[in-house]
């Protein structure tokens, strides 16, 4: 049963992490409807390692790409300095907001903002914000063109993502597509964006939490982080190629319904 519920939040994880809607609030609703635990917002943190390792090995052609061409001229050199000067910019709101959570307010999430309710409503208010990105008019702002006034505004997004329901990608997606941004740039702006913010959580929550690591067992663990491994691997895969000709039609569907199963089942 423990490999198996390590599966499962594996596997909600993965799935969910980069598909825009929401994994901290898949991980705690489906945990109830399945009749399993909440796995928590320490345990959750710790197997989105595996969302990160994920990102690494799908965008690894292109980060070798860009480190090789960062050294062939001086264009190409500021151009790789460029975007990572724009996930640092893009990063900073998201490590204020939350470090002041965390140093102040440590259990607000998890007392006021993580109920129920709460997620439905928040999974109908961002259906509506994917809305009027999905209908905004195509943009022309991409890897290469972007200011940092754009990746700072979508880092300002990101700083929502830490309300459970929003969905990181969900928002900073349907951000940039509202200011914008092409449709594959924008997901792949925030699948990179989501790097350092990701694992930053992850590594705050596990020193945190170090005492709690030894109520997990070692073996699954790990068994539900190689399941998050590969079905993030899946979701990236899937959004870029479905998201680039279909945009987020579908998702914003689910999002409501998803909203009113939350509702039936209060």
């Amino acid at each position: 049963m423990e490999y198996l519920e390590f599966f499962l939040y594996g596997l909600i994880q993965g799935l969910t992490e980069f598909i825009p809607v929401s994994s901290t609030a898949h991980l705690k609703v489906i945990s109830l409807l399945l009749g399993i635990d909440d796995p928590g917002s320490s345990l959750s943190a710790i197997i989105q390692l595996g969302s990160i390792l994920a990102l690494f090995w799908y965008f690894r052609n292109d980060f070798f790409k860009l480190r090789r061409q960062s050294t062939k001229n001086l264009f190409d050199y500021f151009l790789h300095q460029r975007l990572l000067r724009s996930i640092l910019i893009g990063t900073v709101p998201i490590v204020l907001l939350g470090g002041s959570i965390k140093l102040f307010t440590p259990y607000f999430f998890e007392k006021i903002l993580r109920s129920n309710l709460s997620i439905a409503l928040v999974s109908f208010i961002m259906a509506i914000f994917m809305y009027l990105a999905e209908i905004s008019k195509k943009g022309s702002i991409n890897l290469k063109n972007h200011n940092y006034s754009d990746s700072f505004l979508i880092g300002v997004s990101q700083a929502f993502a830490i309300l459970p329901g929003v969905s990181r990608s969900g928002i900073t997606i349907s951000t940039a597509l509202v200011t914008g941004w092409e449709r594959v740039d924008a997901a792949k702006f925030s699948f990179i964006l989501g790097i350092p913010a990701i694992s930053i959580a992850a590594i705050v929550e596990f020193i945190s939490s170090f005492d709690e690591l030894y109520s997990f067992s070692f073996f699954p663990l790990l068994f539900g982080l190689f399941t998050t491994f590969l079905s993030s691997l899946f979701a990236i895969d899937f959004l870029l190629k479905y998201f680039s000709s279909n945009g987020l039609k579908l998702f914003i569907i689910y999002r409501v319904v998803f909203g009113v199963v939350i509702l039936l089942n209060l």
